[in-house]
């Protein structure tokens, strides 16, 4: 038997499996255990499976498995909801907590309010190099406004490689037709998130986002959101702090000099037993 948690953050859902105390799942098998239970028909269902465990280095590590079976780097929406699930186990406090991830240690704040359970994030810095994407071009070059598949599109890394496209409205694109041809472009070695944007206000924009490893449209995309807002402010479209509106919900982006920040909520659903 193994022991789940269903956690969301802005409609972003995923199953937590605790390996703090010893490995549920052998790491060979991990991937294919995201492909078996993130089946929304057949499975938990979920856009990816968190693995919790507590390292040397951090008060949390963080290791993620898409259904597609693929290991992301890291994830933005998932790092609140496993944050939400060590608090809920007494893990951590409220209060500033690490996370290791595969692109290094993040930092985190938490504070309850207006009945939710709020997690900011420490996300760095974006990376902007092609050679840091990856993109395929000179290795020092940005990939800034680039014509492709009839679209103009930025790239930037905030975790995960996010290409985003600003258009006037959101509900013109057919996401799962234009958004695949972006992501599996040969530019792109490891493959690209696409989030489409359109500017609301100086201090408003909603965002769509495919997301690479689900190979669909999800509710809400903190990394996208996080890019999304730092080219927004960047080309002058907004404000250095932004709403971000996701189809799940908001999330709260401040771009600093040297660093970004996200802050949303998280919310457990329900856990469960696996039985076989």
């Amino acid at each position: 038997m193994t022991e789940f948690t269903k956690i969301h953050g802005n409609g972003n859902d995923f199953i937590i499996i605790d390996e703090t105390s010893e490995k549920i799942v052998p790491d060979n098998e991990k991937a294919n255990f995201a492909v078996e239970y993130c089946d929304r028909r057949f499975g938990v269902g979920g856009d990816g499976v968190i693995f919790i465990s507590r390292p040397e280095n951090a008060d949390l590590k963080m290791r993620l498995f898409q259904p597609d079976a693929s290991e992301a780097e890291m994830c933005g929406n998932g790092i609140r909801c496993l944050v939400k699930y060590a608090y809920d186990n007494q893990y951590i406090p409220i209060g500033e907590s690490t996370v290791e991830t595969m692109v290094g240690t993040l930092k985190v704040s938490t504070r309850e309010g207006e009945g939710k359970f709020w997690v900011n994030v420490n996300m760095g810095a974006p990376f902007e190099k092609r050679k840091d994407l990856p993109a395929e071009g000179e290795p020092e070059s940005e990939f800034m406004d680039v014509e492709m598949h009839g679209y103009e599109v930025s790239v930037v890394n905030t975790g995960v490689p996010h290409a985003i496209v600003f258009v006037k409205e959101l509900d013109k694109i057919d996401i799962l037709d234009v958004a695949p041809r972006i992501r599996y472009d040969n530019v792109f070695p490891n493959g690209v998130n696409v989030n489409f944007v359109s500017i609301v206000s100086d201090s408003v924009i909603k965002v769509r986002t495919y997301e690479r490893g689900v190979e669909d449209e999800t509710l809400s995309c903190g990394t996208g959101s996080v890019a999304a807002a730092y080219l927004s402010f960047k080309k002058g479209y907004t404000d250095n702090e932004v709403e971000v509106h996701t189809q799940g919900g908001i999330l709260n982006i401040q771009v600093d000099t040297d660093t970004t920040f996200m802050e949303g909520p998280a919310e457990t659903v329900y856990s469960g037993v696996i039985l076989k």
